[in-house]
């Protein structure tokens, strides 16, 4: 039995630091906002699943990832905002080096980057299906299953906040290097095109 519990905590755990868009966004609110931004898309994202999580522990999960297409509309929807971030983050990029020798580029406002973190991971069908087809495999048997599903989503959650918590700080440990203009510019372009090559991918596989 403490097999199957440490087996369903190593797949959340690798599951959580696998990088995706949860990371991107974070990283495009640290290098907007510090820390703090970082701090509040994670929190987003974290939000984001705990929406899936109750989703699927009363089975409405389920009736998403069983229709084809409820799923693509999601899909196409949460691809097209991943583009969009990757756009304004690009943008941003641009408005930067315009601004280097006058005033600092916009920040983006503190609500701005827990929607952006909670929006990412409300608009991916990716983990209904994972909360309805993996997610209950990973149910020790003979545990009741709603509340134990809750329990892995919650700790699930647990290692997004600490895994994204330990990077948002990582990001402020490096702010000096980070906020060197020139720097800053290269990170913006980075992580704007991949959000825009994960938004792009998304919606090329809902076509």
């Amino acid at each position: 039995m403490i097999g199957v519990v440490v087996t369903a905590f190593a797949v959340l755990g690798l599951l959580t630091v696998i990088p995706g868009p949860d990371m991107a966004v974070v990283t495009r609110a640290g290098l907007s906002g510090g820390r703090g931004a970082a701090l509040r898309a994670t929190f987003g994202v974290v939000a984001g699943l705990m929406v899936w999580g109750a989703l699927t522990v009363v089975g409405l999960g389920a009736v998403l990832a069983a229709s084809a297409e409820a799923y693509t509309v999601v899909k196409i929807v949460g691809g097209m905002y991943l583009v969009y971030l990757g756009l304004s983050t690009l943008w941003r990029s641009r408005s930067r080096q315009r601004t280097a020798a006058a005033e600092p580029a916009p920040v983006p406002s503190p609500g701005s980057n827990w929607r952006a973190g909670f929006l990412t991971n409300l608009l991916n069908p990716k983990i209904a299906v994972f909360y309805t087809g993996l997610l209950p495999q990973l149910v020790p048997p003979g545990w009741p299953t709603a509340p134990t599903l809750a329990l892995l989503v919650l700790v699930h959650g647990l290692l997004g906040i600490a895994w994204l918590g330990a990077y948002s700080l990582l990001l402020t440990r490096a702010r000096t290097t980070l906020e060197k203009p020139s720097v800053r510019r290269v990170l913006d372009r980075i992580t704007g095109t991949v959000l825009f090559g994960f938004g792009a991918v998304v919606v090329a596989e809902a076509r």
